[in-house]
């Protein structure tokens, strides 16, 4: 590829980029001089690249709105990179459909060889994450929240519960959180007063209002969305004592599924189970000696657990 085209499309990458760039700043990352950049800009014009120059102190070239350089542009590392951040969003459950579509985009217009490389790449390539198949929640929610947040202005939601009833809700977002195949949304709550987390797939409407907020130096979204998640109503309230160290009890429990804290006697895990059985194998899985505190019932399914497992053992 001869020089001048080299640097035609390294100015094409670089519009993309930026939302403009002036035409200095361009001769001087280009190499050229700024009468070249305004020749480079015809050029591209002429090959239907809708490249706009904009005179005054603020001026300079951009691409107009909605032009998105052709996958055909991409390097084999770009290209590579492309599929595995695909291949690893459908195996997380992120926009499984969406994913599908953009894979077969992305396989139609690559360059047979690096086509070739991508599909081996694809059906070799395996993960030790276990595939997920939550519900995918509407892609214009996920950019209207995000956008909201990012600009710090009140939604109002249509929202469905767990049990079926619909409320309409003002929301100072903080972040949205992606964990275990669900999409999350946390923030202050006008309608309880409160810092909720609200499931994205369960939100029918999202309407960005014009009230303004700022978004507390303490918030943790992440923090936010696991302890909520640890505090779900489930059946049993479960509280039993490890003895271990906080530390190593972190590195086992996640704060999604319990709430741990250090205590004299060693760590209290509270945390509510829906099946006691379940229960009982989690805390055999751990590995560490613990106490039951409550409730008394998990004692029993605990020692069914144990005679369980003696009774498939062979001698």
């Amino acid at each position: 590829m001869s020089y001048p085209a080299t640097r035609m499309l390294a100015m094409l990458e670089l519009l993309q980029a930026h939302h403009v760039l002036g035409g200095r700043d361009l001769a001087q990352r280009l190499g050229v001089d700024e009468r070249t950049v305004r020749r480079y800009a015809a050029r591209l014009a002429d090959l239907g690249i809708p490249v706009a120059a904009e005179r005054g102190r603020y001026g300079g070239y951009r691409l107009m709105p909605g032009y998105k350089l052709p996958p055909l542009m991409l390097t084999d590392d770009e290209a590579t990179a492309v599929v595995l951040g695909l291949l690893a969003g459908r195996r997380l459950g992120l926009a499984a459909e969406a994913t599908e579509a953009a894979l077969a985009k992305i396989r139609r217009v690559l360059p047979a060889t690096l086509r070739q490389q991508a599909g081996a790449l694809e059906e070799t390539l395996d993960f030790t994450l276990a595939a997920r198949a939550a519900r995918t929640p509407a892609s214009r929610a996920v950019l209207t929240l995000a956008a909201a947040i990012r600009d710090r202005r009140r939604v109002t939601l249509g929202y469905r519960s767990w049990k079926g009833s619909t409320t309409e809700r003002e929301l100072d977002g903080h972040g949205l959180v992606f964990h275990s195949g669900r999409w999350y949304v946390t923030g202050l709550d006008h309608l309880s007063g409160e810092l909720r987390t609200f499931r994205l797939d369960r939100i029918s409407s999202v309407v960005p209002g014009t009230a303004s907020y700022e978004i507390p130096a303490e918030s943790d979204p992440v923090r936010q969305v696991t302890a909520s998640l640890a505090r779900v109503p489930y059946a049993h309230l479960v509280e039993v004592v490890l003895r271990v160290s906080l530390a190593e009890a972190a590195r086992r429990v996640p704060p999604s599924v319990a709430t741990l804290t250090e205590t004299p006697d060693g760590v209290l895990l509270r945390m509510r189970a829906e099946s006691l059985d379940g229960m009982a194998a989690m805390l055999a899985g751990l590995g560490f000696p613990f106490t039951i505190q409550s409730p008394p019932e998990l004692r029993t399914a605990v020692r069914r657990l144990a005679q369980s497992l003696l009774d498939q053992t062979s001698d």
